[in-house]
């Protein structure tokens, strides 16, 4: 038995509500006719003395775990929040001060305590997408790479592979992508197809972001606290 796993009867619905205590994660037992049950990742439920104790053991640890995993979530959902409120309060009150918003329309701004050792700094980010202008890039490229033959550098070649490369998500690399506009290429088809990347171009809104910084000293470099808000 593993201790401290904060548990309650299994109900069939736990309602996840941001900036509230998490719910405790449920036992995974049901009661059936006055005999526990488990139930399968099919949905059907199977009494307990059937099920392997190995397998009882790695139920009991995932709850446990995920029960300090989901109280965890809602704390940074809950700091994402208040960090908001009061970078943005802050910002009101220079506006009143100066008559305009810091970071500009952008929005891009760092706070720094009086020593210089903390910094706060609030990012905002395009989120892009790409049209179909891409596909006709993809093949004017691969025109030129067929063309050069041995030729083509290797470096190229690595470069385009990995800018079309889809990953996981289905998204296209774009960061790769872009490197293949910073290539010095000289060649009508390579120049048409350049133009079609940036046509493809779409941004779709913005993402704001906040990351945190700290260093010991004024002439130490500054390290990142690591707390993944974006995902919050």
């Amino acid at each position: 038995m593993l201790p401290d796993m904060p548990i309650i009867p299994d109900s069939p619905e736990l309602e996840f509500i941001p900036g509230r205590v998490p719910p405790a994660v449920t036992t995974g037992i049901v009661d059936v006719g006055g005999q526990p049950h488990m139930r399968d990742a099919k949905g059907r439920l199977v009494p307990v003395e059937l099920v392997k104790p190995a397998d009882k053991l790695e139920d009991e640890m995932v709850r446990k775990v995920m029960a300090f995993a989901l109280d965890l979530s809602a704390q940074v959902a809950r700091f994402k929040e208040h960090t908001f409120a009061d970078l943005n309060g802050f910002q009101q009150l220079l506006e009143q001060d100066y008559g305009a918003r810091a970071g500009g329309e952008k929005g891009n701004v760092t706070f720094q305590t009086v020593d210089g050792l903390l910094q706060v700094k609030v990012q905002i980010a395009n989120l892009i997408e790409f049209g179909p202008q891409l596909q006709q890039a993809k093949a004017l490229i691969d025109e030129c790479l067929l063309e050069w033959g041995a030729d083509a550098r290797p470096e190229i070649k690595a470069i385009v592979t990995s800018a079309f490369a889809v990953e996981k998500e289905g998204q296209i690399n774009q960061a790769n992508l872009f490197l293949l506009l910073k290539l010095d290429i000289v060649e009508e088809r390579w120049t048409r197809a350049m133009t079609a990347i940036r046509d493809a171009i779409r941004i779709t809104g913005t993402k704001e972001y906040v990351r945190f910084y700290r260093r010991r000293r004024p002439q130490d470099r500054f390290e990142p606290v690591t707390i993944d808000l974006a995902a919050a």
